[in-house]
């Protein structure tokens, strides 16, 4: 996915623009309304920032809204509530405030993108939980989990590290984008929480899915396949076997 960054903040814009290309997204970095406008590439999404240096951002949105229906997403140091409505008002279509998160941003972005899609057709029926395997579902609007029908209880940071494994089963993750993700992207302490929460999930959906440790670098998360009962054969082992069994008994 393909995202226009457009911040002045160069600390800022360097860290997120990091923390999104870990996640698989292109990033075109931006520092002016300007250049934002002069963009001649593509993109999916747009990051804007509202306190630029030559311009107001939300004159930016505006002006971008006005040349088609591009995600927007407005993040800014400005928490007035003015500046929120005047902005979704404009074509924004969602608002994050400074500080935030990568993990946080990659939700927003991910969601705009879901409402951006072609609705479904009148009468179609609406897209449920997520199903992982035969067993584990996952529903990300009410946050609930549900284990073979039944709803597991889930600490928030264990649900949170549940969604973002589940996002990709299969990729390898690192511890830090794990943390980062999942619990702060300014986490400086000891990452020994991240095992606590691991060994949780294990524990609470074992036989739905298993979370590797690789070491040195972090987890995979994957999905377990349901176990099946080997057909009965009429081979001649399976005949020698019941003899030997027989003769076992008659010796005991």
């Amino acid at each position: 996915m393909r995202v226009l960054l457009v911040e002045d903040d160069e600390p800022v814009a360097q860290s997120l623009r990091r923390g999104l290309v870990r996640y698989g997204f292109e990033v075109a970095w931006v520092g002016t309304g300007a250049s934002a406008l002069a963009h001649a590439e593509p993109y999916d999404v747009v990051l804007l920032d509202l306190g630029l240096p030559d311009t107001d951002g939300l004159d930016v949105c505006k002006a971008l809204r006005e040349r088609g229906d591009v995600p927007i997403i407005v993040i800014s140091a400005r928490s007035d509530e003015t500046d929120r409505v005047v902005g979704l008002e404009l074509g924004a279509d969602d608002y994050v405030s400074k500080p935030f998160g990568v993990r946080e941003v990659i939700a927003r972005i991910r969601a705009v993108m879901r409402r951006a899609q072609p609705r479904t057709s009148p009468g179609a029926t609406p897209s449920g939980p997520d199903r992982y395997g035969s067993m584990l579902t996952i529903d990300r609007k009410a946050a609930r989990v549900r284990l073979g029908g039944e709803e597991v209880a889930l600490a928030p940071k264990e649900y949170d590290l549940l969604a973002f494994l589940t996002e990709e089963p299969g990729a390898l993750m690192s511890r830090e984008q794990i943390m980062e993700a999942v619990w702060d992207a300014n986490w400086f302490g000891p990452t020994k929480t991240l095992d606590v929460h691991v060994a949780a999930l294990r524990r609470k959906l074992a036989g739905a899915i298993t979370i590797e440790a690789v070491r040195g670098v972090g987890f995979r998360l994957e999905i377990d396949k349901p176990q099946t009962a080997e057909p009965e054969t009429d081979k001649d082992d399976g005949g020698e076997g019941d003899g030997d069994g027989g003769e076992g008994s008659g010796a005991s």
